[in-house]
């Protein structure tokens, strides 16, 4: 029976190697496919993704061919639209292997099942399928082809030499066509219960448990790893449990989570079941605590500040490791929104990476927030590494302090409201950091309402401490609209030198000699640098992790769970319709999830999947949900995430995914309709995704409660200034902080269209 219904995808691996056998050519090839199928605007493909599929032949095994029929099978092509682009080209070679292939498909219809037996037994593994006549068998055991074994049915002899546990797969051919079953696994259990001593027999014992799981303690950034083993007839299926929840997906006997935070400790239980009985296994407890970090004598023995250890060249400065927090306030409760922010943020996490840089990208944070990422971010650094935060956003500068403002701030806000930089900076200075780098977005004007002198405490002298503010002391800072963008002033000049190899202050002085050839806002807004930067470092500098420096893997397992995206997975509904559901990453607390449907039955002539139900605390705006393009989705970045994406879905916007104090659990809504019926048919599946990217490090639990940048409002009314080089108590470099890109009152924009104050 022929399958023309099904999309492209569903072509096997040999059909598609001999198909690009004949179209990587130059004539009647590819080209001429792509542009044959191009005559339905939703097949066509643009100059760049031609280009694309012509590259790969630059690759050794790469082949424009298959490209563009992943394109095409991205695009939901069908067999039936393929074949009939292959006839109008005239290639009837192309067309007898497609026309073979979906005519007379090869279907497993019974698939071998994984077993776990006890020593000594057999255990038969099956495998059937339909198709044209003469289909042959051959049994593997892993890559090992298995003489003999010809049959459908396959028995292993767990008590022989021949018959060892392991993975087992069956290939059924048909002529040149073949396809694969799936792999089983084959495992012998032996129990220590007396009853085992006499054989197991396992038409009289339904289920026994072999493995019970152990409780077990983590620090955060560990690996969960639960087992429970089983033995039984028919074999034992499992599902696991937490706090007597089950836990999604999670239907192995090894239950393993990596990067694990505080969300999941509790209490764990396996189920263990088969067609006629059902156990459990214990209940055990896990507990997961902070990572702590070791900061001993093997750690300070360690070389100096990024000096060159024996293995590098001399004079060869160094970093440990780069890591970088970028925050971005826009969307204000209380002040005017901006819209620079989301683009300089991202802009500069790109060009971040490019330098080799750990990079954590946040918008539209509170005060809390604020504090548990900067937090967050303390605990990345350590001894040798580079570290940089930049803000963007409302700001202002008092007594040579420099103030980032929330979102949640109130419309007379004081430095009780705010986070004061130079608290974050003396934090940074007990990691032991190489360099300090703040690169500062936003206004310095003074705030009236704000008459307290913060006690920041002593500041060491490092030498190694830089400072670019986005404009002078008690001046604003600007954004510009270029279109649908805003870039800040400062960002618009920084991103053409930022990949430079120079010293950082050197490098820093080119943007303000750029800036400074800006008509609009020459006498309002001028990049100010203060630095007392000894050595020659430089964003470029290349990373060496220091021996035995066991904080650098911890360092990278708490960057890493920032970054964790869900598992793109399928949903399979009771009315036969399968939907993908994936996800994409915009920033480190912004997800894009995606539907798409990728198998219809023939009944059913319209279907789509939707997002419902998502928790009220995330920011899902319902105008940038279930959008049929990722231009709809209400940001000016979709370009930007959109190419790793397939075409064809609903888009779903997910913002601020940092207030997450539960997992993630959302449903998606199925609605269909039959052929000849006029009424839709709704099916939901619940779908638990976990804590997603920023959402894994908890920024909302304890609000408040891990203040290690320190708050302004703990000086006492009326105290003096710290004499630290950073204070307003001296001359010179020091004398100022820095401020944002808004101040507390909104002042006039220079008077030009596109230019908007900060």
């Amino acid at each position: 029976m022929a399958e023309w219904s099904m999309s492209v995808g569903s072509l096997g691996e040999d059909v598609v190697a001999q198909l690009c056998e004949l179209l990587d050519t130059a004539s009647r090839g590819w080209r001429k496919l792509a542009e044959v199928a191009g005559a339905e605007k939703r097949f066509k493909c643009s100059e760049e993704e031609l280009e694309m599929c012509s590259l790969k032949v630059l690759e050794p095994r790469g082949s424009p061919t298959q490209c563009l029929l992943q394109l095409l099978a991205e695009r939901d092509c069908s067999l039936k639209y393929l074949l009939a682009c292959l006839d109008k080209m005239g290639h009837a070679q192309a067309c007898q292997v497609l026309s073979g292939a979906v005519q007379n498909p090869i279907h497993i219809t019974v698939q071998p099942e994984s077993r776990t037996v006890a020593g000594g037994t057999q255990v038969a593994l099956t495998c059937w399928a339909s198709g044209p006549p003469g289909l042959s068998y051959q049994w593997f055991c892993g890559k090992q082809e298995l003489p003999g074994a010809t049959a459908p049915e396959l028995v292993v002899d767990t008590g022989t030499s021949q018959g060892q546990p392991g993975w087992y797969i069956c290939r059924v051919n048909c002529g040149v066509n073949y396809t694969f079953s799936r792999w089983a696994h084959v495992q012998v259990e032996r129990s220590s219960s007396p009853s085992s001593a006499s054989g197991y027999c396992p038409t009289m014992v339904g289920l026994q448990i072999l493995q019970q799981p152990r409780p077990c303690r983590l620090a955060e950034g560990d690996t969960l790893v639960l087992e429970c083993r089983a033995m039984g007839n028919p074999p034992p299926q499992y599902q696991w449990f937490r706090n007597r929840q089950p836990v999604e997906g999670a239907r192995a006997p090894q239950l393993q989570v990596k990067l694990v935070t505080t969300a999941e400790r509790g209490s764990y239980s396996c189920r263990v079941f088969n067609l006629f009985h059902e156990v459990w296994s214990r209940e055990v407890e896990v507990e997961i605590g902070p990572r702590l970090f070791n900061s001993g004598g093997s750690w300070q023995d360690r070389d100096r500040d990024g000096g060159a250890p024996e293995h590098c060249s001399p004079g060869q400065l160094y970093a440990t490791d780069k890591v970088a927090l970028l925050i971005g306030n826009m969307h204000y409760v209380h002040h005017k929104h901006l819209k620079a922010p989301m683009v300089d943020v991202h802009a500069l996490s790109s060009l971040l990476r490019q330098l080799d840089f750990k990079v954590v990208s946040l918008l539209d944070l509170c005060k809390a927030e604020m504090q548990m990422a900067v937090n967050e971010f303390l605990l990345l650094l350590d001894k040798g590494v580079y570290g940089l935060l930049y803000y963007a956003g409302h700001g202002y500068e008092n007594f040579g302090n420099s103030f980032m403002v929330p979102i949640d701030a109130p419309s007379s806000y004081t430095s009780a409201h705010c986070l004061c930089v130079q608290r974050v900076l003396r934090s940074m200075q007990q990691r032991h950091t190489a360099l300090n780098i703040f690169l500062l977005d936003m206004c310095r004007k003074r705030n009236l309402n704000d008459n307290l002198i913060p006690q920041v405490g002593a500041l060491q002298v490092t030498a190694n401490i830089v400072f670019g503010y986005a404009t002078c002391a008690d001046a604003e800072a600007y954004e510009l609209s270029q279109g649908e963008l805003s870039n800040g002033i400062f960002m618009s000049f920084l991103k053409r030198w930022l990949v430079e190899d120079e010293k950082i202050t050197v490098l820093l002085d080119k943007v303000a000699e750029d800036m400074g050839t800006l008509e609009i806002t020459r006498g309002r807004q001028a990049l100010e640098l203060r630095s007392n930067l000894s050595e020659r470092r430089a964003l470029t500098d290349p990373i060496q992790p220091a021996e035995g420096q066991e904080e650098s893997s911890v360092r990278n397992l708490q960057w890493a769970k920032a970054h964790v995206l869900p598992e793109s997975r399928h949903l399979c509904f009771d009315c036969g319709v399968a939907v993908q559901l994936g996800f994409a990453a915009e920033f480190s607390n912004i997800m894009i999830i995606y539907t798409r449907i990728v198998a219809t039955p023939k009944e059913i002539a319209r279907c789509e999947a939707k997002l419902t139900d998502i928790p009220e605390e995330l920011d899902a705006d319902l105008k940038f949900t279930n959008r049929e393009s990722p231009e709809e989705l209400g940001s000016p970045l979709s370009p930007t995430w959109s190419r790793d994406v397939p075409s064809c879905c609903l888009y779903s916007r997910l913002c601020g995914l940092q207030k997450l104090r539960q997992e993630l659990v959302f449903t998606v809504c199925l609605q269909y309709q039959y052929r000849g019926m006029e009424d839709f048919v709704e099916e939901r599946r619940a779908v638990n995704v976990g804590k997603p990217l920023i959402a894994k490090l908890n920024l909302r639990l304890g609000d408040g409660d891990r203040d290690a940048a320190g708050d302004a409002s703990a000086s006492p009314p009326g105290s003096e200034a710290s004499g630290s080089p950073l204070s307003g108590s001296l001359p010179g470099s020091w004398a100022t902080g820095a401020h944002w890109l808004n101040a507390p009152e909104e002042t006039p924009s220079p008077d030009t269209p596109d230019v908007h104050s900060l």
